[in-house]
């Protein structure tokens, strides 16, 4: 963390903000958990912004900005570019001021907010691979139209907007002495930071990024680690880090962390078992980074900001069936036996003695290098844990059963 000076944003806009917003973005709860601080050794607060409205912070930012549109600039309309949940607090609060909204959302953005978005009455307009492409496409379009960019991250009264979290965050918990924040363009990082550096200067404040996206990561420490792949973060998959962002993280951010997508997977996961709080991958990594390096974080006050809740349904059952079988919970096995009536008879008695539950059996006859009189059984079994999993396979083996994991 660089010295302090004067920055594009301070904390009397934030301020400013909380006024602006007011009775019309929720004040979410920042509730202690626990368990997970059980988990990881410190005090964890989680300030549940995916129940906002649109199960996002980005309402803050968005509104900050639209109330500031001029009357001529309310009538062309606003135009964003965005994953999906800057998109939808735009669409919302642009619905509610009586203000056209066009938003341009990359390829590959999850369904469940290209429809939440059109759900808000926004124009939805899909284009570009990625973020950076899709704002290309904007900033044209907007000049063609006369319409007002509202910038996902980039602009001092968004940033400001979403630094309302921090005001809130230790108005509740005053005795927080370190924040840990998703960072993807910097906009949420960079308002926090402000806010609460003035309400407490000592505080610790550190970024998480997706490991498979790593800009602003590499703008701050100088690196070249490549950016890359399907994040289930893809809410903080920003290839370009902010102008106003990067100056602001640099000189009040302490670190920025990186944490893998099966951390983040684990993150989710646990939220959802422990918590009871559906979060999408970019506002779980906060706590996947805390999950992963425990001894960055052990004994302290930490509070989490939940950043989103928008997740498809059919990704929550992926991540939480992955996490079964990291847990050793959920278990494919493929068993060697002869082709003969009673062999599978057999395997399924023993498994039931050693207490694991059979979910899917299938037979491999054709695409196997085993003889003609041989089979492949394959298994799908559930045990209590990587412990019963060890036994279940050791009561295999002594009873004559090639059994492996696959």
């Amino acid at each position: 963390m660089s010295d302090k000076k004067a920055l594009p944003v301070t904390p009397a806009d934030v301020q400013a903000a909380a006024a602006t917003i007011r009775g019309a973005v929720l004040a979410t709860a920042c509730n202690q958990t626990r368990t997970l601080g059980e988990i990881c050794g410190c005090n964890i607060w989680l300030k549940f912004e995916n129940l906002q409205f649109t199960a996002s912070f980005k309402e803050r930012g968005a509104l900050n900005r639209l109330q500031a549109l001029s009357a001529d600039e309310r009538r062309c309309g606003v135009i964003a570019m965005s994953a999906g949940n800057h998109a939808q607090g735009v669409a919302y609060h642009a619905r509610r001021l009586g203000i056209p909204a066009t938003i341009v959302m990359p390829m590959g953005t999850p369904m469940v907010k290209i429809e939440n978005t059109r759900r808000h009455g926004a124009q939805v307009i899909i284009s570009g691979a990625t973020l950076e492409e899709a704002g290309a496409f904007v900033r044209d379009h907007a000049a063609a139209h006369g319409m007002t960019l509202i910038h996902p991250y980039d602009d001092p009264l968004i940033i400001a907007g979403q630094g309302t979290i921090g005001l809130e965050m230790l108005a509740a918990v005053p005795e927080l002495d370190t924040l840990v924040v998703p960072i993807g363009g910097g906009g949420l990082i960079s308002g926090i930071a402000i806010a609460a550096r003035a309400l407490n200067p000592a505080l610790r404040i550190v970024g998480v990024q997706a490991a498979l996206y790593p800009s602003m990561h590499n703008a701050i420490n100088g690196g070249a680690l490549p950016m890359r792949g399907d994040t289930l973060a893809e809410g903080i998959a920003v290839k370009a880090p902010g102008r106003i962002t990067t100056e602001i993280i640099r000189a009040l951010v302490d670190d920025i962390v990186l944490v893998t997508e099966p951390e983040i997977e684990r993150a989710v996961a646990a939220l959802i078992s422990i918590e009871k709080t559906v979060v999408e991958g970019a506002g779980a990594s906060g706590l996947a980074a805390v999950l992963a390096h425990p001894e960055r974080f052990a004994g302290r006050n930490v509070g989490l900001v939940l950043s989103g809740g928008n997740i498809d349904t059919r990704l929550i059952a992926s991540v939480l069936t992955r996490e079964l079988a990291r847990e050793g919970r959920l278990t494919q096995l493929t068993i060697d036996i002869v082709d003969r009536p009673g062999q599978l008879a057999a395997v399924s008695h023993l498994l039931g003695n050693a207490g694991a539950n059979i979910i899917e059996v299938s037979h491999q006859r054709t695409f196997s290098d085993l003889p003609a009189k041989a089979t492949l059984l394959g298994l799908v079994i559930e045990t209590r844990d990587q412990t019963h999993l060890d036994e279940v396979m050791a009561a295999l083996a002594a009873a004559g059963f090639q059994a492996r994991c696959t």
